[in-house]
């Protein structure tokens, strides 16, 4: 600073000043002074202090960089904190060029995590604050001790229950394991071992149906045989880590359950595990509890007393028999024109709740901001789906005014539980008839209904206590016929639940449908949802959420639900994340979302810098795919490409890029970018194709950005869950349901499937021409004999034979459209699996008016060939394949009401595939819900034989696809 110079204002006034020397104090007592540019961040000028910091004394001294906060002097002469750390430099305009970094202390540490939350969420807490609303603020006051005290509980647990929240068993279904391991009986499989810190590794030789204690065992005893140590290691101080992942081998399960295992005994891999003492485990678990403590204890410190309970009169809304009105005063902004008719079109619509949260009858003014209507076959001018949140665009939508009366001088409330449980208690004893036993087992049988008529409602009604008794999961029609606005059956109804015996999910998963808003009945389907393993869970976490948009108020039992899970599992709480994340740009349902995801947050503060991390990676992933899309659109494929990895290898790129938890998978950790490896690819919206590389294994991930992913995602849950109802039942058709998440805004991750090819690559590359290469029948098998000669043929035909058997069954179920050779690909052991699911439950593409999906599922005579091994007259392998569809047909039929419960939760997603009910009847069609396992399998094999006799029609399909796509 020059004599006499005192203040930088006119440094920050003029543009041209780039670069500005700043000096910095550590708390350490060391001095540094380097330039810094004035547009850097906050976090990145702290990223420089730590790197030029290396090279002086007292570095170890530092703790964590997140541990420390800059100070500067401010314009106004103040001593400023700068905990926002994605503030420029040039924002800030600090009074003199000299930033201290000081400890965060009590509040320090509470405000940088609020900060973090805030950017991590894509939500501020003022946004919240700025509500002025009592129910958020009692919602997020409830909700943050919630998840602090299970934060809290979480960190007291014992070693193992420990490991289950965080490395929870990734495990196959029993029944496939002693399936395959009757077809793998006598056979020892080999294991290579090493121990943490040590590269000498251990081939060991184990029974796949042994427990990992025995595999500790071994390794310890040829260890102390190559080592001789001098104290006895106990394999009890040890747990199996999977090489290079955060994926773990523990508890009480065969070996071959452990879904690693299982997948490199499919493929004739040899497990990696390395031993990892737990005393490493144990230190990971207390720099975990390290941060949450320090926050807890703040908030113990700073936590005001309870306010004291006002009493007041108050009534009960069932002791005023008067009408009920709702006065519109007003409505403003409405874009309509006077000569329009009333029934032209609806304009908008919003609902509002008549009761608040306390349950207590609204009285006064209040202000809707409305949603626009989008026309639909539906024809309703009501949105009973809707959501009961005010639209927050107020300046750009129509608006209402209405009045809710004041009936009396005191608050009207909604009965309590208790009056509604005496009222219920009344019910009169009935005695039925043989014809009405015989009528009710109809009605209760009919899996297909959609309407009641009115003898078979009070018939329902009437038997309602036998229909508890003999046939409880018919509770769903039981609801849909009960008068809610006749209070006497509302209380006989909430008396019923409270006896109701917990109904298994594939039935209670319906009761969470819009159909079904009394809190009460939801309340029932929590507690039986509440017996569900955390796979099962996490199996059914997509309409879970999607769901919680039905919920009328913020505070519900599925939201705390779904939060006590989520602490209890890490796995479940970062898929609940990430679902909740890739919808907060949805102004419906943004207030809800964010406020579950600050509540887990605060639960789970371990975990931000993980997941800053993955949403950093993420914003950089878009970043580069803008550059490419832009630079494809002025350059050639091979000069964008270059372009691509030049700006790859800059460091803020590969900083950002690597070293990120798999927002795919949390126990894989993409470390290092492969910049040379990466490429775009060739459709519309140029998707990445990014690959990494640890010293164990490579990882690839698809990064998209403007398709939506959400109907992929749906489909490949779908896929997933009928693996494993499959697998249940003892039936492996070696099914590849690849990992594919939305992270937000038409943006998300497709996993890579390593060693694979489509269908189309393989004709062509076989074939002399496009026009020949769709009916060259050879070509798949003669790839096949290319990747497994010798005995492996074998093993790679019956992989292929069995997934074949499992797509050709999936797909017709789930009605996937557009299946063309370019979206159907093979792996290099034999297992073929289907892509892009942008069509699906009968939506199938046209041109010209003609259908271009003509028949029921792909199963075309190249696919027949290599079933057959090559062979003409091989009908025994053709017809066991035959058996293998059949078989995985009726085990569908059989759970059809889970599939068509969670398609019909999913209407509240707004795919536009999947919005009416038109949409869920070719589901129950497909199924055949409602038909005899006969009659299923009857209608199944006319499909099947109908594929096979027009199975020509698909490889003309092919051959001009091949063909456009050639002449692009």
């Amino acid at each position: 600073m020059p004599p006499g110079v005192y203040g930088m204002q006119d440094v920050w006034e003029r543009e041209g000043w780039q670069q500005i020397n700043i000096e910095f104090l550590l708390p350490t007592g060391i001095y540094l002074n380097f330039p810094v540019a004035r547009s850097d961040t906050i976090s990145t000028i702290k990223k420089m202090v730590w790197k030029n910091a290396r090279n002086e004394p007292l570095f170890s001294a530092l703790s964590d960089p997140d541990a420390y906060v800059f100070t500067c002097i401010n314009m106004t002469a103040e001593r400023e904190e700068l905990e926002d750390e994605q503030r420029r430099l040039c924002d800030v305009r600090p009074f003199m060029p000299i930033l201290r970094l000081v400890a965060r202390e009590g509040d320090r540490v509470e405000k940088l995590i609020t900060t973090q939350i805030s950017l991590l969420i894509g939500k501020g807490h003022h946004e919240f604050d700025s509500q002025k609303n009592h129910e958020v603020n009692e919602f997020r006051t409830k909700m943050r001790t919630f998840c602090e005290e299970r934060a809290q509980v979480r960190q007291m647990l014992p070693w193992e229950p420990w490991m289950e929240f965080n490395f929870p068993c990734d495990l196959e279904p029993c029944s496939v394991v002693a399936q395959s391991g009757k077809s793998h009986s006598g056979k020892k499989i080999l294991v290579n071992v090493k121990f943490e810190g040590s590269e000498e590794t251990f081939v060991l030789q184990q029974d796949p149906q042994d427990l990992p204690m025995f595999l500790k065992r071994n390794a310890l005893r040829k260890k102390s045989n190559v080592f001789r140590p001098a104290k006895q290691e106990k394999p009890e101080d040890y747990t199996l880590q999977v090489n290079g992942r955060w994926e773990f081998i523990y508890g009480k399960y065969p070996l071959c359950q452990f879904k690693y295992i299982f997948t490199c005994l499919h493929g004739g891999i040899t497990p990696h595990l390395t031993m990892v003492h737990h005393s490493v485990i144990i230190k990971f678990q207390e720099e975990q509890g390290g941060l949450s403590n320090q926050v807890s204890r703040t908030r113990a410190q700073s936590k005001p007393p309870p306010l004291p309970l006002k009493r007041q009169n108050t009534s009960s809304l069932w002791s005023i028999h008067e009408p009920f009105y709702i006065y519109l005063l007003q409505g403003s902004r409405v874009n309509a024109d006077e000569g329009m008719k009333p029934q032209d079109c609806p304009l908008a619509w919003v609902n509002t709740m008549v009761f608040d949260y306390k349950d207590q009858l609204k009285t006064g003014e209040f202000s809707l901001s409305t949603w626009p209507s989008v026309p639909d076959d539906k024809g309703d001018l009501l949105n009973p789906m809707g959501t009961v949140e005010k639209n927050p665009n107020i300046d750009s939508t129509a608006g209402l005014l209405i009045r809710f009366p004041n009936i009396r001088p005191h608050p009207l409330y909604y009965p309590p539980i208790e009056k509604l449980n005496e009222l219920g208690m009344n019910g009169e004893k009935v005695v039925a008839t043989k014809e009405e036993h015989l009528k009710l087992r109809e009605i209760v049988d009919n899996k297909n209904y959609t309407e009641f008529f009115e003898d078979e409602k009070e018939l329902l009604w009437k038997l309602r206590e036998e229909v508890r008794q003999r046939y409880p999961e018919s509770l769903p029609k039981l609801l849909l016929i009960t008068k809610w606005n006749k209070h006497e059956d509302v209380a006989q109804m909430v008396g019923l639940l409270r006896k109701w015996q917990d109904l298994p999910a594939i039935h209670a998963l319906e009761l969470l449908d819009y159909s079904f808003p009394d809190p009460h009945v939801r309340s029932f389907t929590i507690r039986c949802l509440g017996n569900l393993r955390n796979d099962e869970l996490f199996q059914y976490l997509l309409q879970l959420v999607q769901v919680l948009k039905y919920e009328s108020y913020l505070d519900c039992d599925l939201t705390c639900f779904l939060l006590e899970r989520a602490l209890s599992n890490k796995k479940i709480g970062h898929f609940l994340f990430w679902h909740l994340r890739s919808e907060m740009h949805v102004p419906s349902v943004s207030l809800r979302f964010g406020l579950i995801l600050e509540a887990y947050c605060r639960g789970s503060i371990f975990l931000i810098k993980s997941l800053m991390k993955q949403n950093e990676a993420l914003n950089k992933m878009k970043a580069l795919n803008d550059f490419v899309k832009s630079g494809s659109q002025k350059a050639t494929r091979i000069q964008t490409t270059e372009d691509m990895k030049v700006c790859i290898k800059q460091d803020t790129y590969m900083e950002a890029l690597s070293d990120v938890v798999s927002p795919l998978n949390p126990s894989i950790v993409l470390c290092e970018l492969c910049a040379d490896k990466c490429k775009f690819m060739d459709s519309k919206m140029k998707p990445l194709w990014l690959m990494y590389k640890d010293k164990y294994d490579h990882v690839g991930i698809i990064f998209k950005n403007g398709d939506d992913l959400r109907q992929d995602m749906l489909t490949l849950q779908m896929i997933q869950l009928m693996d494993v109802l499959w697998k249940t039942e003892g039936l492996d058709l070696r099914m590849l349901p690849y990992g594919c998440l939305s992270t937000g805004n038409k943006t998300g991750l497709i996993e890579v499937v390593k060693n694979s090819d489509t269908i189309a690559n393989i004709q062509r590359n076989n074939s002399n021409s496009a026009a020949t290469a769709a009916f060259n029948k050879d070509a798949l098998l003669n790839w096949l004999k290319s990747k497994n000669p010798g005995d492996k043929l074998d093993q790679a035909i019956e992989e292929f034979t069995l997934s074949c058997a499992g797509y050709c069954v999936a797909t017709y179920v789930l009605g996937i459209g557009d299946r063309h050779s370019d979206n159907i690909m093979i792996r290099e052991t034999g297992q073929l699996f289907h892509i892009d699911f942008g069509h699906f439950l009968g939506n199938f593409k046209s041109k010209f008016g003609i259908n271009r999906e003509r028949v029921p599922f792909i199963l075309t005579y190249d696919f027949v060939h290599v079933i057959q091994e090559g062979r003409t007259n091989n009908s025994e392998k053709f017809e066991r394949f035959r058996e293998y569809c059949e078989q995985a047909y009726k085990i569908l039929c059989r759970n059809g009401t889970l599939f068509v419960n969670l398609f019909a939760l999913m209407k509240a997603a707004g795919l536009p595939e999947l919005s009416s009910s038109k949409d869920i009847q070719y589901l129950k069609d497909s199924l055949a819900l409602g038909k005899s396992e006969e009659e299923a399998l009857k209608n199944f094999k006319v499909k099947f034989n109908e594929a096979l006799r027009e199975s020509w029609k698909t490889k003309v399909n092919w051959m001009m696809h091949s063909f456009a796509k050639d002449n692009r």
